[in-house]
């Protein structure tokens, strides 16, 4: 049986590639932060594939967030199904020392 055309792009569309910044606050030991870095590094990998992780260090903040000045900023890029960036969204929003996140669609 042969695959149509219809069907090859509803295959090609069951993943997406996204991003996400990810801002850890700045006065967390280098092994907390390197065990959150990694920590969402395994969640993404558990549901897609991680294409790469951007670590940009320690960055100033535009704006004091909840009287900090500084964060630790980092990019992770990866491919996944539309369903799990909420998810990822959710975890990060309950995790202590997360100052920031946005998760993004690339195009």
């Amino acid at each position: 049986m042969r695959t149509g055309h219809k069907e090859k792009l509803k295959m090609a569309k069951l993943t997406e590639k996204y991003e996400s910044i990810l801002v850890i606050a700045a006065e967390l030991s280098e092994e907390a932060q390197r065990e959150l870095i990694d920590r969402f590094a395994n969640l993404i990998k558990e549901n897609g594939t991680l294409e790469s992780v951007d670590e940009w260090g320690k960055r100033r903040l535009a704006y004091p967030i909840n009287h900090k000045n500084d964060g630790i900023y980092t990019l992770y890029k990866f491919e996944c199904k539309p369903d799990f960036p909420s998810e990822l969204e959710r975890v990060y929003g309950i995790t202590d020392g997360v100052i920031r996140f946005l998760v993004t669609k690339q195009v």
